[in-house]
Protein backbone atom coordinates (compact mmCIF):
# COMPACT_ATOMS: atom_id res chain seq x y z
CA UNK A 1 0.00 0.00 0.00
CA UNK A 2 1.25 3.23 -1.09
CA UNK A 3 2.22 5.63 1.98
CA UNK A 4 -0.07 8.11 0.92
CA UNK A 5 -3.04 6.16 1.08
CA UNK A 6 -1.69 4.30 4.68
CA UNK A 7 -2.20 7.68 6.25
CA UNK A 8 -5.39 8.39 4.85
CA UNK A 9 -6.25 4.98 5.78
CA UNK A 10 -5.23 5.48 9.50
CA UNK A 11 -6.85 8.91 9.68
CA UNK A 12 -10.18 7.26 8.78
CA UNK A 13 -9.63 4.61 11.28
CA UNK A 14 -8.60 7.38 13.80
CA UNK A 15 -11.59 9.07 13.15
CA UNK A 16 -13.72 6.10 13.32
CA UNK A 17 -12.52 4.95 16.66
CA UNK A 18 -13.04 8.18 18.20
CA UNK A 19 -16.77 8.01 17.34
CA UNK A 20 -17.13 4.84 18.22
CA UNK A 21 -15.51 5.35 22.14
CA UNK A 22 -17.68 8.65 22.21
CA UNK A 23 -20.86 6.92 21.77
CA UNK A 24 -19.81 3.83 24.36
CA UNK A 25 -18.65 6.15 26.96
CA UNK A 26 -21.67 8.96 26.49
CA UNK A 27 -24.09 7.84 29.48
CA UNK A 28 -27.51 6.68 28.66
CA UNK A 29 -28.85 8.96 31.95
CA UNK A 30 -28.99 12.29 32.02
CA UNK A 31 -26.16 14.17 33.41
CA UNK A 32 -26.84 17.02 35.82
CA UNK A 33 -26.35 19.64 33.03
CA UNK A 34 -29.53 17.67 31.25
CA UNK A 35 -31.53 18.18 34.55
CA UNK A 36 -31.14 22.13 34.88
CA UNK A 37 -31.59 22.34 30.89
CA UNK A 38 -34.97 20.95 31.39
CA UNK A 39 -35.75 21.99 34.83
CA UNK A 40 -35.33 25.54 34.99
CA UNK A 41 -38.53 27.97 34.47
CA UNK A 42 -39.13 31.37 33.95
CA UNK A 43 -42.37 31.25 36.80
CA UNK A 44 -43.42 29.01 39.82
CA UNK A 45 -46.32 27.88 38.70
CA UNK A 46 -44.35 26.45 35.12
CA UNK A 47 -41.98 24.46 37.96
CA UNK A 48 -44.83 22.74 39.58
CA UNK A 49 -46.23 21.79 36.50
CA UNK A 50 -43.02 20.11 35.48
CA UNK A 51 -42.30 18.72 39.66
CA UNK A 52 -45.56 17.19 39.03
CA UNK A 53 -44.40 15.69 35.92
CA UNK A 54 -41.71 14.11 37.43
CA UNK A 55 -43.13 13.28 40.55
CA UNK A 56 -42.05 15.94 42.95
CA UNK A 57 -44.51 18.00 44.99
CA UNK A 58 -42.35 20.90 45.87
CA UNK A 59 -40.61 24.13 44.05
CA UNK A 60 -37.30 25.93 44.51
CA UNK A 61 -36.07 29.21 43.28
CA UNK A 62 -32.80 29.37 41.46
CA UNK A 63 -31.27 32.74 41.30
CA UNK A 64 -34.50 34.47 39.78
CA UNK A 65 -35.87 31.40 38.12
CA UNK A 66 -37.93 28.49 39.49
CA UNK A 67 -36.96 24.38 39.50
CA UNK A 68 -39.23 21.15 40.21
CA UNK A 69 -38.45 19.15 43.68
CA UNK A 70 -37.25 20.83 46.87
CA UNK A 71 -33.46 21.20 45.60
CA UNK A 72 -31.38 20.24 42.74
CA UNK A 73 -30.16 16.73 44.85
CA UNK A 74 -33.79 15.64 44.50
CA UNK A 75 -34.38 16.78 41.00
CA UNK A 76 -31.07 15.08 39.87
CA UNK A 77 -32.67 11.85 41.33
CA UNK A 78 -36.15 12.35 40.03
CA UNK A 79 -34.33 12.73 36.69
CA UNK A 80 -32.27 9.95 36.65
CA UNK A 81 -35.19 7.35 37.63
CA UNK A 82 -36.56 8.53 34.12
Amino acid sequence: MPIARERRFRRLINAFTAVTIVLIVTPATPLPAQAHRKGIYASEAEAFRQADKIGCTEVHENNGRWMPCADERQLHQQMRRQ
